[in-house]
């Protein structure tokens, strides 16, 4: 009996643990590079612990020559927990997040430069004037300074992004500009940000993605502490690698150059992370880079019914850029995944409240979403129902959003309309008209009587906002004591809150579809309400919730989550919810596919596919037919699941159907590679004339009148974007 066949009699013993065959390829290919390839459910955790105690247990590596390098520090500390059950006589093996790692080497760095430095990420400090600073301070008064207004929180978090992913994916200055971020001077924020951070105080400003960037720069430029560190480990192990950046690639890649003993644990299939500056491309070239690797899938799942693998595995296969692999799993069928479609949002709400009431186990039951703003009818309903949850996101920012405080303003000003203050802060956002000169003048008046008699009466107005403001004063009158609801539909349509959020929406790039879906939200928690102050306190009570759910994580109740947030999560039932076009794949996705790039698309897929992937034996898929009254259309993807679980009924339903598909194919398109040359003028279906400029390898980039494109190459042939003009 060899090593090996040893170690694993052995741990079956001694644990009940039984390896499939690739799983023990996995855990013996200790040596050179190796890219693992894990499926959902396929039990890599398990591999990765079983192999790190291969390494110590039967080749008598010492844990310290050991690394493991995990996405999350949840992960690092659960795999550290795992592995001390499995292996409790050995030494421990530290687990620890790439930032941890690289922020181990530059402190070496500064401390050997003596450099000194100030982390402005992970809580706030205070600077040598005892100033409290941190990244989001210094950007939100760079954003004042640099716009004139007050950053929102969703612009924040696109700008981190933004400067976040420029910083992982190791970009020049020359080259920022060609990232898209909505958020006004976003690249000039930038540039004054960097400045800020070098030269605003005698320490060096460092935040997490700093730690990152340098830590790559030193290990280039510093030959003795590189080689410091790549004999202090043997062996290299990286979780989670299909979400990981490309500085962080360039990190581990420079570690391991002497030995080249690294175990990559991906699933190209699950990389969701794209726009934050995930690198899955980096895994599809994993042999360029490692011409020696041997590469490994591990296709069994252990996790979820077979009807679910057998679907979820076909529905991956659309994306063409991706490892071929093929999930199976020796699971009995359980049930056939559902897909429903309900008359409305409301319906889909409601429906779900019904089915997960009579269900005994509430921990055996996730709710999955896209976006965050879905947790929130269904909360407000859960409470109503007196049914448990966690909600798995920590980031919603729903009841601080300033539209929920605009309207708790608005609802204010009826019980007393005094109050400058309160006006102060929304008086740009009705029908009133009235300017920041104005509001200087009446904040100078100082009666203690109703803002609109001391707008009349002592402040300069245009002739038209007088009748404005007459009418305001009687709206805001008529609004007193009124049911939440109509109050709400009053300061949306005659106040004209409505439109001036179109108008904000237009200068200053917010989604709109977004802010008014936070006033249909408010609307849904507002019906059956019978006062504005019953509707303020129904507020405070379910953010208190919310943010008091956290604590209920282990108890029997339902996990809220969404799609992100759900990857290495499993459940017996799983309801993928608001499967509408827009939504997933959302508008932009869609406009990407359509000009001819796969990618975005590719990545919705890949979320979906994730959703999936979570359930155990019961998957159900919904959608609605129409949101806040306005019809809307299922998502593309539940087409193909219909196709894969029922392909006669949907091939019936096609034939019976006027609407054509957004993805047929244009008949007229060029299809012919030989066709197209640069110098050509061609017509693409979605920007009109353009000429080719350049041609490679998998794109090609044409100059059309409003901009130069590069676009997929195989993408254009295969959907006939482009015409000859011939």
């Amino acid at each position: 009996m060899s090593l090996g066949e040893k170690f694993f009699e052995s741990k079956q013993q001694q644990l009940g643990v039984s390896l499939n065959d690739v799983q023990k390829k996995a855990v013996l290919q200790t040596e050179g590079p190796l890219l693992l390839l894990a499926t959902p459910g396929s039990g890599k955790t398990t591999t990765i612990i079983m192999r790190i105690g291969y390494i110590i247990e039967e080749k008598g590596v010492n844990p310290a020559r050991i690394k493991a390098v995990t996405f999350s520090k949840a992960s690092a500390i659960d795999m550290e927990e795992r592995f001390k059950r499995f292996f409790p006589s050995l030494p421990p093996v530290h687990f620890s997040t790439i930032h941890s790692l690289a922020f181990e080497i530059v402190r070496e760095h500064f401390t050997h430069q003596k450099i000194a430095y100030q982390l402005i990420e992970g809580g706030t400090t205070v600077n040598q004037n005892n100033r409290p600073v941190n990244k989001k301070m210094i950007l939100r008064e760079l954003f004042k300074q640099m716009v004139g207004e007050v950053i929102t929180e969703d612009q924040l978090e696109e700008l981190t992004t933004y400067i976040s992913y420029i910083k992982n994916k190791l970009l020049p200055q020359k080259k920022w500009s060609t990232v898209e971020c909505t958020v006004p001077q976003a690249e000039q924020i930038l540039r004054e940000y960097e400045k800020v951070k070098r030269t605003s105080s005698n320490q060096l400003l460092v935040d997490y993605d700093d730690m990152l960037t340098i830590a790559n720069r030193v290990l280039e430029e510093e030959r003795e502490l590189l080689l410091k560190y790549q004999q202090r480990y043997d062996y290299f192990l990286t979780d989670e690698s299909q979400d990981t950046s490309m500085v962080q690639h360039a990190i581990i890649e420079k570690l391991v150059q002497q030995h080249k003993n690294l175990c990559v644990v991906a699933d190209d299939d699950q990389s969701i992370y794209t726009w934050r500056a995930a690198e899955p491309q980096y895994l599809m070239d994993f042999k360029k880079v490692y011409p020696e690797a041997t590469i490994l899938k591990m296709e069994q799942n252990y996790r979820s019914s077979k009807d679910i693998v057998d679907a979820a595995n076909q529905f991956i296969k659309r994306n063409k850029h991706r490892y071929d692999k093929n999930m199976f799993t020796d699971n009995p069928a359980a049930k056939p995944i559902i897909v429903k479609r309900h008359f409305n949002d409301k319906n889909q709400t409601s429906y779900l409240v019904k089915e997960i009431s009579t269900v005994a186990n509430y921990r055996d039951v996730a709710v999955l979403y896209r976006n965050n703003s879905s947790s929130i009818p269904l909360i407000n309903l859960f409470d109503r129902a007196g049914i448990p949850f966690y909600i798995k996101d920590s980031d919603n920012r729903f009841f601080s959003h300033w539209v929920v405080e605009d309207i708790l303003n608005f609802m204010r000003m009826t019980f007393n309309d005094k109050r400058v203050d309160i006006l102060d802060k929304i008086h740009m956002k009705f029908n009133g008209y009235i300017t920041k000169q104005q509001m200087a003048e009446l904040k100078a008046v100082r009666n203690n009587d109703s803002v609109f008699d001391n707008l009349l009466q002592f402040v300069q107005l245009k002739e038209y906002q007088v009748k404005q403001l007459k009418k305001c004063k009687e709206i805001f009158r008529d609004m007193k004591g009124i049911a939440p609801l109509s109050a709400i539909r009053y300061i949306r349509y005659e106040l004209g809150y409505e439109k001036a959020l179109e108008k904000m929406s237009e200068r200053l790039g917010f989604n709109l579809e977004y802010l008014v879906g936070i006033l249909n939200t408010l609307e849904e928690i507002a019906d059956t309400l019978e006062t504005m102050e019953e509707f303020a306190h129904r507020l405070k009570y379910l953010e208190t919730l919310m943010k008091n759910s956290k604590r209920q994580k282990n108890e029997n109740v339902v996990t809220l989550s969404t799609f992100h947030s759900s990857k290495g999560l499993e459940f017996k039932r799983v309801y993928m919810i608001d499967l509408v076009d827009g939504m997933i794949p959302s508008k932009a996705e869609t406009k990407s596919y359509d000009e001819g790039n796969h990618e975005l698309m590719e990545e919705a897929v890949r979320l979906f596919y994730v959703g999936m992937t979570r359930a155990k034996q019961h998957l159900e898929l919904l959608s609605y037919e129409k949101k806040n009254g306005s019809p809307v259309k299922e998502s593309p993807f539940l087409s193909n699941i219909r196709q894969i679980i029922a392909p006669d009924k949907e091939k019936a339903q096609m034939k019976t159907s006027s609407t054509k598909s957004k993805f047929l194919s244009n008949p007229n398109g060029i299809k012919d590679r030989s066709q197209l040359i640069e110098g050509k003028i061609i017509k693409h279906r979605v920007f009109g004339h353009g000429e080719i400029t350049h041609i490679e390898q998998g794109s090609i980039e044409i100059r059309f009148q409003s901009s130069n494109k590069k676009l997929s190459l195989s993408t254009c042939l295969e959907m006939g974007l482009l015409e000859s003009t011939d």
